[in-house]
């Protein structure tokens, strides 16, 4: 660890300066050499650093997600060149280069911020080993040497033996019982930042082998952490777990505000919007407008958190439109100038109400009744050879009896034929 943070040795005065600036405005209000005065300077360091990091963190976020969206045509292109590595890692190239994606994009913060880093593990090393650097002289170093942090010098290690914790003024229980909290701290820190992107920020629709990759790391990162640690002075420690809570709430805000699509932080921030949208009648933040007009543009390629989104506008009357704004929808326009009071929904159709079985029949047999044709009082136009046939067979009706009457049987239905003169 010496030998990488003496590569970074040309970073250490800028890195001194920013403490000392801070150390001098802090001392003037805990006192010079308190630990609270040094312990304060360092994680002012770590946000104006973290600050100066954000449009980096912008363009992780933005890397991030487009390597999640290009995961399928990666798996496509191995699986089609699996037997030419070369072909392979030029097509990969040239959907990166289509795409305007840079794998490096998603460890830029990290990259970024490892020279601060090593800067500050020099220094801190410096003053462990009582020599003056950057611009820390003599009465500055002696300042540092007397801070301690919960009783822990800011310098000394978990590793250190009794003898040097003695010489800084400090017992060697205290100072393994403070650095294991820390560690402890820093790790869990890290394993939450991890898991709350991975079981809330992740689009779930999509299984891609990125996917079990940051499933892996959420495990391996809180472990290495852990086994470094021990190494760290407890300046450092600071530094480190002042990063993680920094990254733990920026990324807590952006799973908030700007969730990934399709994921669980999409959909219960869709929730939140419609509920807000609903109430109001229009969408008053300017990154709501941006998500929305998104949303829209899509059109049939939304996902199900986005189409019950814009369906839920419609049944409360509203819709989205290609601008991110919100208006009333034209049913629900009609509904409210034909009765005069304002609506939220369209009018719902009403369903028929369910018969019992006796009231069908009664229904089907009224129905049957109305299709016979009624018995008339004015004068039939049947011709006169039908009509005793009809008295029969009315007769026979009244009767009850099976046999066929006289006017049945010996007079047909209907014309007679004229018999042949040949059968005369």
């Amino acid at each position: 660890m010496d030998t990488i943070a003496s590569l970074f040795s040309f970073i250490t005065t800028p890195v001194s300066w920013v403490i000392v600036q801070f150390h001098s405005v802090y001392g003037a209000i805990f006192g010079p050499d308190t630990g609270w005065a040094w312990g304060l300077s360092i994680v002012s360091l770590v946000i104006l650093i973290r600050i100066c990091l954000i449009p980096l963190f912008v363009k992780q976020i933005k890397a991030t997600r487009a390597m999640q969206t290009l995961q399928p045509e990666m798996k496509k292109i191995q699986e089609r060149y699996k037997n030419d590595k070369q072909r392979q890692s030029e097509e990969m190239m040239k959907l990166y280069k289509e795409t305007g994606t840079n794998p490096l994009s998603s460890c830029l913060p990290i990259l970024a911020q490892s020279p601060f880093f090593f800067a500050l593990y020099h220094v801190l090393n410096s003053i462990a080993s009582n020599d003056t650097i950057g611009v820390i002289n003599t009465s500055l170093l002696e300042s540092a040497q007397k801070a301690h942090i919960v009783g822990a010098p800011l310098a000394v290690k978990f590793t250190d033996s009794a003898s040097k914790v003695e010489a800084l003024g400090a017992s060697l229980t205290d100072v393994r019982v403070v650095t294991a909290i820390m560690i402890v701290l820093m790790s869990a820190s890290q394993f939450f930042t991890q898991r709350q992107l991975m079981t809330k920020n992740v689009d779930t629709t999509v299984k891609t082998p990125f996917m079990q990759q940051q499933k892996m790391l959420m495990y391996v990162f809180p472990v290495m952490f852990a086994v470094f640690g021990i190494n760290f002075p407890v300046g450092v420690l600071v530094y480190w777990l002042t990063t993680n809570v920094w990254t733990m709430g920026q990324q807590m805000y952006v799973i908030h505000n700007n969730p990934t699509p399709g994921s669980k932080a999409q959909a219960a921030y869709l929730e939140r919007l419609h509920k807000h949208v609903t109430t109001h009648g229009k969408v008053s933040r300017r990154r709501d407008k941006v998500i929305v007009k998104a949303i829209v543009a899509k059109g049939r390629d939304r996902n199900e958190f986005e189409r019950k989104f814009i369906n839920g506008l419609s049944k409360a009357g509203l819709a989205a439109q290609t601008d991110g704004t919100v208006i009333k929808s034209d049913t629900a326009a009609a509904v409210e100038a034909e009765d005069g009071t304002p609506t939220t929904g369209t009018p719902k159709r009403q369903q028929p109400k369910r018969q019992t079985k006796a009231q069908r029949q009664s229904a089907a047999a009224k129905a049957a009744e109305e299709s016979e044709p009624k018995t008339s009082l004015t004068k039939s136009d049947e011709p006169e050879d039908a009509k005793p046939a009809a008295a029969a067979k009315k007769s026979g009706a009244k009767s009850g009896s099976g046999t066929r009457s006289k006017a049945q049987s010996g007079q047909r239905k209907g014309p007679q034929r004229p018999k042949s003169p040949s059968k005369k």
